[in-house]
């Protein structure tokens, strides 16, 4: 006689699912805020209401933390469906104006997780390879936008690495956060200005 599988309650699963989610908010938060190196799997275990032990059990320890917010804000980003879209447009100006959107509403959507990962940098035991991690799918779109946009009419001028490389100057994340954060630019007016940009310098 076959053994029996555990039961497995789906009620119970979706309690931890979402308690998994919200310990992942709190402590995005709280990097985003104070710093990944000042902040504690207590205090984390406080804001998001459970146990210091729920968080040890759900998600792991503090660097376990740091690298699901990371990987959980790459797919949150949309760059995926983003990128679909913008393969199939004719034109540069399209393609570099879907850029300039679509790399605006993640920015925008993930700044917390990208702040969070920004203030781990500096004290994180490697803190290179976590940002490699963390921007590694976001490079790999703009250079596949790079790609196409050298099959189109007219085509930028420079190679496909150095307009990749334009296109992360311009809506890499660093881009965004120079005009955004450090000079206080609204998200529309930042995102007009990097499309014109690109257009002036690609078109």
């Amino acid at each position: 006689m076959p053994p029996k599988r555990p039961y497995v309650s789906p009620l119970r699963e979706q309690a931890a699912a979402r308690t998994r989610a919200l310990i992942l908010q709190r402590a995005a938060e709280l990097f985003a805020d104070r710093g990944y190196g000042r902040v504690t799997v207590a205090n984390i275990a406080a804001a998001a209401g459970v146990a210091p032990k729920t968080v040890f059990a759900s998600v792991g320890s503090k660097s376990d933390i740091l690298d699901q917010i990371v990987d959980q804000g790459v797919v949150d980003s949309g760059y995926e469906q983003a990128m679909q879209h913008l393969l199939t447009l004719h034109t540069p100006e399209t393609v570099l104006k879907a850029l300039a959107r679509g790399t605006r509403m993640g920015n925008e959507g993930q700044f917390t997780v990208h702040e969070a990962i920004r203030k781990a940098l500096p004290v994180h035991e490697n803190g290179e390879a976590l940002w490699e991690r963390a921007t590694a799918a976001y490079r790999d779109a703009l250079h596949a936008a790079a790609r196409h946009l050298h099959t189109l009419t007219p085509r930028p001028l420079y190679p496909v690495d150095e307009t990749a490389d334009l296109l992360w100057f311009w809506f890499g994340p660093t881009g965004w956060r120079t005009l955004v954060v450090e000079n206080d630019w609204p998200w529309d007016r930042a995102e007009e200005l990097l499309y014109r940009t690109a257009v002036a310098t690609l078109c």
